[in-house]
C-alpha cells in the first residue's frame, strides 16, 4: 500500500495508527496533528450530509442520524471535490441500515431531499415562456411526435409512502401529528427561479415526464401514463409543467427519407 492509499484509509478509519513516513514541518507530533485532520475531515463530510438531508434527520433524531452518517462515511469516502455531490448514495445506504428499519419511508424521504440538492446545483438553462409553449403545442403539425425537453434540474421519485406530505409537513410545525404516511406518492423537483419547488404528482405523471426525459413523443408519453395509472391527468400535469417554466424545447424529430 503507497504512502497516499495509507494515507487516505487511515483519513476515515477512527482509531487508526496514522502512517509511517509521516511528519511536521513545525516538529509537532503528527500522530496529533494527524488525529486533528482526521477529525476535521469526518465533521466536514458529515455537516454535509447534515445541511443536504435536514428531513431524514429530523426523522431520526440527531444523535441516529449522525451515528448512521458517520458509518457512511467510513464506507464512501469522497469520489468528487464538489462538497455539494457528497452523499449522492446515502439513499441506497440507508435502505439496507437495518436499525433504520423501524422508518420504512427514510430511504426515499433521503431520496427525495437528494433530488432537491441536485436540482439547486444544476446548470442554468433558458426556458420556453408559457405563451411559446401553448403556441406550439396548438400549431404542432405531428402533436404526438412532439418532443420535450425539461429543464436540467428537473426529477421524478415514486414512493409506496407519502414522501411529499412527509418532506412537506417538516416545514412547518404543528402538522406532523395528522400526518398518514401510508399511501402512495410519487414527487417532482425542479428549480424555478432560485427556489427549489417539490410537488405531489401520481404514478402516472411520474411515468409520462420521464418518458419525455428519456426524448418519446408525447403520444408514446402519454400511453406509457395511461399503462401506469388510468387517472392519468394530461392536461393537469401538462398545466403543472408549464406554470413553473420546466420546459426548454419544442421539437419534432427529423424526417427519415424513405
Amino acid at each position: 500500500m503507497s504512502l497516499q492509499q495509507a494515507f487516505a484509509h487511515a483519513l476515515l478509519t477512527p482509531g487508526a495508527t496514522c502512517p509511517q513516513g509521516m511528519f511536521s514541518s513545525n516538529g509537532a507530533d503528527p500522530a496529533s496533528r494527524f488525529a486533528v485532520y482526521r477529525n476535521n475531515v469526518h465533521s466536514a463530510l458529515i455537516n454535509a450530509l447534515v445541511a443536504a438531508y435536514p428531513v431524514t434527520r429530523q426523522l431520526v433524531g440527531d444523535e441516529f442520524f449522525h451515528a448512521m452518517v458517520g458509518l457512511y462515511v467510513q464506507a464512501h469516502p469522497p469520489t468528487s471535490p464538489l462538497i455539494s455531490e457528497y452523499g449522492s448514495t446515502l439513499a441506497e445506504f440507508i435502505q439496507r441500515f437495518e436499525p433504520a428499519s423501524s422508518v420504512p419511508y427514510l430511504a426515499d424521504i433521503a431520496r427525495l431531499e437528494r433530488l432537491r440538492v441536485r436540482a439547486y446545483h444544476a446548470a442554468d438553462h433558458p426556458t420556453l415562456d408559457q405563451h411559446s409553449v401553448l403556441q406550439q403545442l396548438q400549431s404542432a403539425e405531428a402533436l404526438g411526435q412532439l418532443r420535450v425537453r425539461l429543464h436540467p434540474s428537473l426529477a421524478t421519485v415514486e414512493s409506496p409512502y407519502a414522501i411529499v406530505s412527509i418532506w412537506a409537513a417538516h416545514q412547518t410545525d404543528g402538522v406532523i401529528a395528522t400526518l398518514n404516511p401510508w399511501y402512495a406518492q410519487g414527487a417532482l423537483v425542479l428549480r424555478h427561479g432560485l427556489a427549489v419547488k417539490v410537488f405531489a404528482i401520481d404514478s402516472g405523471s411520474v411515468t409520462f415526464i420521464n418518458r419525455l426525459n428519456q426524448g418519446a413523443g408525447l403520444e408514446m408519453a402519454i400511453a406509457d401514463a395511461l399503462q401506469a395509472s388510468a387517472e392519468f391527468d394530461l392536461h393537469q400535469c401538462l398545466t403543472l409543467l408549464i406554470s413553473h417554466d420546466a420546459m426548454t424545447h419544442l421539437h419534432l424529430p427529423p424526417k427519415v427519407s424513405p
